[in-house]
């Protein structure tokens, strides 16, 4: 009789366990994630899948390659409906994948991810239609570089508006001879230098993300475009035409740059050391606030994600991928994992734990936090679309040889921006 009863005490005793134990495996979930990069890239994002997995009850198979490929290989899995549940999207194919904001889960209504680490301007930026498309895993943009050395030789301090700009150029030429350039604005570079003089003055970034078009009108165009030409004509900047005969050389290859006699750039906040370290001894290079207009409506910061995280709309466990998706860059378990091997995390609470742990260096987090700092509109996955920034670039060129002129380059330019936006209305 003793041994009946405690056996049937055993088993009630078991019970608990058991049924804790089926709810376990019941909210358990089977996830993949995709993403491309290098080898540091794939084995920290791996630990961290390892562990934000074991932290919340989920597996997660790993499906990782180069650059190289992944669109094509996510376009068709996307089209067959057969995508990861976890996907790394690059900001720009945003466009290609959710025209209307449908396109991946709208971590708007998964409530395992924490969006308030995110500044809105951010959100803004993988937002389509009012769904949030995914999380921001890194934030870069265009900050300005300045040869603090060569400045100070020739008695002069880092520009805050145009005007200061276009003073020192001439007193730097003046001091020290006129094979000295304040500025750099080549290609890409020059064509974003456009786009900031004309957000600055208007507060619109290129697309006017309620009509798809382009926000500016071809006299405010018109004008970035002969502050431009203003620059080549002060000798601010070397001529299209002196780069070419020059062989166009990537900026932190050039000579005059490392000997400090083109003292500053428009250049990627994440970039500092690429351009720093070239540098002679002795030459320091300084990222400083925003240069503008004193009538500027902003300061027209160009701001982006480098990349994000997605949740598939055709994920059968979204909640459980929005809970892997938090840990990754929310929680210390992925913090700690991926430390820096998306560039700065975008995250206020991985930053902060990454700066903590001693794991940033200064000069790129002074560079990060100068562009963090600045404001401007949400700026359109479409300005980095190939052939629209392909006719912005090209058309600026033909200007610049003389080809057309300001008016005649604005109108192509937005021409040419409004047939691509047409083909994804």
């Amino acid at each position: 009789m003793k041994s009946t009863i405690k056996k049937a005490l055993l088993a009630s005793a078991l019970v608990p366990c058991a049924l804790s134990s089926a709810t376990s495996m019941a909210n358990a979930a089977e996830l993949r994630m995709s993403w491309w990069g290098g080898d540091s890239r794939h084995v920290a994002t791996q630990e961290a899948l390892k562990a934000c997995g074991e932290k919340h009850g989920h597996s997660i198979a790993p499906e990782f390659t180069g650059f190289s490929g992944y669109l094509e290989k996510l376009t068709t899995q996307m089209a067959g409906g057969t995508e990861a549940d976890l996907i790394q999207v690059n900001w720009p194919w945003l466009p290609l994948f959710s025209r209307d904001g449908t396109g991946f889960a709208d971590l708007n209504e998964l409530g395992a991810v924490d969006l308030s680490q995110y500044p809105q301007t951010d959100l803004d930026g993988v937002t389509v239609k009012g769904h949030v498309q995914g999380i921001p895993v890194s934030t870069t943009g265009r900050v300005f570089f300045f040869n603090t050395t060569t400045l100070e030789e020739a008695g002069l301090s880092a520009p805050t508006t145009w005007e200061e700009f276009f003073g020192a150029a001439e007193a730097l030429r003046d001091k020290e001879g006129e094979e000295y350039r304040l500025f750099n604005a080549v290609s890409e570079s020059a064509q974003l230098l456009v786009s900031l003089a004309v957000t600055q003055k208007t507060g619109k970034d290129l697309v006017d993300p309620e009509t798809n078009r382009v926000a500016w009108t071809p006299e405010e165009l018109t004008e970035g475009i002969n502050f431009y030409q203003r620059m080549v004509d002060t000798g601010a900047i070397q001529s299209r035409q002196d780069e070419a005969a020059e062989g166009n050389v990537k900026l932190y290859e050039k000579t005059a740059w490392a000997e400090g006699k083109i003292a500053g750039s428009y250049e990627w906040d994440s970039t500092y050391f690429k351009f720093s370290d070239p540098l002679q001894d002795g030459e320091v290079l300084a990222a400083v606030p925003m240069v503008t207009f004193e009538d500027a409506v902003t300061q027209g910061v160009y701001r982006k994600p480098s990349m994000l995280f997605a949740v598939s709309k055709n994920s059968k466990n979204p909640e459980a991928a929005a809970e892997i998706l938090n840990c990754l860059v929310n929680e210390p378990e992925g913090i700690d994992a991926l430390g820096d091997t998306r560039g700065l995390p975008a995250s206020k609470v991985a930053l902060e734990r990454l700066q903590a742990a001693g794991q940033i260096k200064p000069e790129l987090l002074e560079a990060h936090e100068i562009m963090m700092a600045s404001e401007g509109p949400a700026v359109s996955p479409f300005n980095e679309h190939p052939e629209l920034r392909a006719t912005f670039v090209d058309t600026l060129e033909e200007f610049a040889y003389g080809m057309v002129s300001a008016e005649e380059a604005a109108a192509y330019i937005i021409e040419g921006a409004n047939d691509v936006l047409s083909q994804f209305d």
